[in-house]
């Protein structure tokens, strides 16, 4: 759906309804607690990897995001129950007066793997080798409770898992909630330049 940091409307309307009456829907549905609540995201999206993803109970639909600027954008809403991550990296590259600068963390790169609960993503891209136990495809996003708290709007298209793992796992992201995220072995970098996870 994602081609070099551009959507591709026509696919995305097939999926999708129109922006402004998914926004009004997203406003009674986090009103309601279907939904974590959201926040205004900035200008930048951010890039995670990890060697290894694992999740218990995981959901996904379509959904949009706000920036300061008030300009909603489309997104894919993944929400994971319990989710482990080996060798992560989060880059976001920073403009400054002295050109770009990367901000790099890293975590979970010893014995313990990063560990979060009740995650969710708002993603714009998403790859890696996957397997999905016991799939369902095309379920109601309001439907939707492998994850409490992560259903989508009613009569949205959804899918959910009981599990999930992705090997290779490379994300571009808007914004991530998550009830806890431990970090084991935390890095964090500021280096001059391009230095991003991938």
């Amino acid at each position: 759906m994602v081609e070099q940091g551009r959507v591709r409307w026509k696919r995305f309307a097939l999926v999708f309804v129109p922006a402004i009456a998914i926004a009004s829907v997203l406003v009674g549905a986090t009103a309601e607690g279907a939904i974590g609540a959201s926040f205004v995201v900035s200008g930048d999206t951010f890039k995670v990897s990890a060697d290894k993803l694992r999740g218990q109970g995981f959901v996904q639909y379509g959904s949009l995001v706000q920036n300061k600027k008030g300009q909603k954008i489309p997104v894919a809403v993944s929400g994971i129950r319990h989710a482990t991550l080996t060798n992560m990296c989060q880059t976001v590259l920073v403009d400054s007066p002295v050109g770009a600068v990367t901000i790099k963390l890293t975590a979970g790169t010893g014995k313990s793997p990063v560990v979060a609960e009740n995650m969710i993503v708002d993603a714009s891209q998403l790859q890696g080798n996957a397997v999905f136990t016991r799939i369902q495809v095309g379920r109601d996003a309001g439907t939707l409770d492998a994850v409490s708290g992560g259903a989508g709007a009613s009569g949205m298209f959804g899918q959910q898992a009981s599990a999930v793992t992705i090997t290779g796992f490379k994300q571009v992201s808007w914004a991530v909630n998550a009830a806890t995220f431990k970090l084991p072995g935390l890095k964090l970098t500021v280096e001059p330049g391009k230095h991003e996870c991938f």
